[in-house]
């Protein structure tokens, strides 16, 4: 895969996870007053790290091929394409005395800097296109 496609990929998966977490972050606000609702979060950034680590680890390193599902697993590469972002509930905190822990004013920020975000991803992928446009005439 060249370092085009591979970049394209990984703008528009971080696009697909703000898109999730901007509704997963309404979701907490629009229940920040319904007792013992806990938020919650997305959690996908950790994930891509860990698995472009073992890509970078693996370049250049003796691969164990497999030819049967018995045999020892392989620590080898982590295909960041198979990495999905995950929601997680945040059960160790408590805000409010009715057992909620969403804060409205934390949430309200976490929207306006995934807003800001999207924006910022989108202007990457337009110059990552125009990049292209440019080349080709």
């Amino acid at each position: 895969m060249n370092s085009f496609t591979k970049t394209t990929d990984l703008l528009h998966r971080a696009m697909d996870v703000n898109a999730l977490r901007y509704g997963v972050a309404a979701n907490n606000l629009s229940n920040s007053g319904v007792p013992n609702f806990k938020r919650t979060q997305v959690n996908f950034e950790s994930e891509l790290e860990r698995a472009l680590e073992s890509e970078q680890r693996a370049k250049g390193q003796f691969q164990l091929a497999v030819s049967n599902d018995r045999h020892i697993a392989s620590d080898g590469i982590i295909d960041y394409q198979t990495i999905e972002p995950r929601r997680v509930l945040d059960y160790t905190s408590t805000v409010k005395a009715n057992g909620n822990n969403v804060d409205p004013e934390q949430e309200a920020m976490d929207i306006l800097k995934i807003q800001m975000n999207y924006q910022l991803l989108t202007q990457v992928q337009s110059f990552q296109f125009s990049q292209v446009n440019s080349v080709l005439r």
